[in-house]
């Protein structure tokens, strides 16, 4: 009875011995399993005894936690520079009229981590943010009851979610949130956008943010950051802390990945629940035309030189309908964007965070990163989150770059340069990806594949 099954095609014998193996290990890594992984270790911190009271629950290493009647104090905030301050909340700031197992909680404390330094290298460079535990570290047993006694400032009716948001101005992180937000929809077993989503932020900055629009699929509200509290005694109704986008052993940023295998499940739910949220219709291909969209960078590095050249080259093929994009903020809105990347059957674009935009394809739709800059693992993976078609360059004798690449401080590095591509060599890869869409199972188009 599950929503869906991943495909193998053959089990890496480092992490399975079968096929079978690798398709449960896949489902638990990074499909519904993980949530009913998470479900399963629920356990409960904070008891309330009667009706009314208090209760904290949370997923091991407090991955994930859900509070009723929080009692939280922001009357005499500390904040600073740091966005993830860890003794932002003091004790006897935080809690609830409850049974704390002090032991329990402190047990969960194993994996705290702070936000590390942050460089957009490599993934492996990327410090990974802290589980909830630096919030409820502290969180207290109070002797009164914070709601019915009159020990709240404000008291907040309405269903919200806390998150540590990751960053607003680069597409591969931001989603990171979003995806993550709506895993903690199925942990907690609610979808209504009548919740408030508060930015749970230590720092007295605001926070920029390229893809707000993204928010109305998960709320009617605007989002609320934490600073909007100061001052006051708070309490909340009915909350809780989301999954990290920066987690040990989490989905989406530095997942570790059996290989070999691709899932249709949680990715692709996600997928169309954003899709159907913001309203971004599927318009279907026009005459049995392959639409090719290739995204082009006017940012220093990672521009493709040739392009002209790959562009006319495509448009010699009749069933092509090919469409250049820059997807500069100013310029397109982003549910512009979203429509256009729904819309398009082959995704072509270099290396780069343009390319999350994968997560919104079509089921039959080919993501083709034109160069990995050695990043091997970044976007072939999400894909195989996604559920779809991953090609990239592979004859590194028919790639020139510009030179060697100039970071700061790192010295050569691939992604600091510019490339050129063999056309012939580039035609042959687009060709194979319009073989793989209109053979695709749930291609809606059958019409005579003869221009090729």
């Amino acid at each position: 009875m599950r929503f869906s099954y991943p495909v193998c095609t053959r089990a890496d014998s480092g992490w399975a011995r079968s096929l079978e193996a690798a398709q449960e290990l896949f489902w638990k890594q990074a499909d519904f399993g993980y949530v009913k992984e998470r479900l399963s270790e629920l356990k409960t911190l904070c008891k309330a005894s009667k009706p009314g009271d208090s209760s904290l629950r949370c997923s091991s290493h407090t991955r994930f936690c859900k509070a009723t009647n929080l009692y939280l104090d922001l009357r005499r905030p500390s904040r600073s520079h740091e966005r993830y301050k860890e003794d932002f909340i003091q004790k006897g700031e935080i809690g609830g009229h409850c049974r704390l197992n002090k032991r329990a909680l402190a047990a969960e404390g194993e994996h705290k981590s702070p936000l590390q330094s942050c460089s957009f290298m490599s993934v492996s460079l990327l410090g990974f943010r802290g589980y909830q535990y630096a919030e409820l570290q502290t969180y207290t047993e109070l002797d009164f009851h914070p709601i019915e006694d009159g020990h709240c400032d404000i008291i907040i009716e309405k269903p919200t979610v806390f998150m540590k948001l990751d960053a607003g101005v680069n597409m591969y992180h931001h989603f990171c949130d979003f995806v993550n937000l709506y895993i903690s929809q199925h942990i907690n077993n609610s979808f209504s956008a009548d919740i408030n989503i508060v930015m749970w932020d230590t720092s007295f900055y605001g926070y920029g943010d390229l893809f707000g629009e993204t928010w109305k699929a998960f709320s009617d509200y605007d989002i609320i950051h934490l600073k909007t509290y100061d001052s006051k005694r708070v309490c909340f109704k009915d909350a809780f802390f989301s999954l990290l986008p920066r987690m040990r052993y989490g989905l989406f940023y530095n997942t570790p990945l059996i290989s070999d295998c691709y899932s249709e499940g949680m990715f692709r739910a996600f997928s169309q629940h954003v899709l159907h949220r913001l309203d971004i219709p599927q318009d279907g291909p026009k005459e049995g035309r392959v639409r090719v969209t290739l995204l082009a960078r006017s940012t220093e590095y990672r521009r493709i030189l040739n392009q002209v050249e790959l562009v006319n080259a495509l448009k010699t093929v009749p069933l092509l309908e090919v469409n250049v994009v820059d997807y500069k903020y100013k310029d397109v809105p982003f549910l512009e964007q979203l429509r256009i990347t729904h819309n398009s059957d082959i995704f072509i674009g270099m290396h780069g965070a343009g390319l999350t935009h994968l997560l919104f394809l079509p089921d039959w739709a080919v993501i083709f990163e034109l160069y990995n800059c050695q990043d091997e693992s970044c976007y072939r993976d999400l894909a195989r989150l996604r559920g779809i078609r991953y090609v990239t360059w592979q004859k590194m004798d028919k790639v020139v770059p510009q030179d060697k690449g100039h970071h700061p401080t790192l010295g050569d590095h691939p992604k600091f340069t510019n490339y050129s591509f063999d056309v012939g060599e580039f035609m042959r890869l687009v060709l194979e990806a319009v073989d793989d869409v209109t053979h695709h199972p749930k291609w809606p188009s059958r019409a005579p594949r003869d221009e090729l």
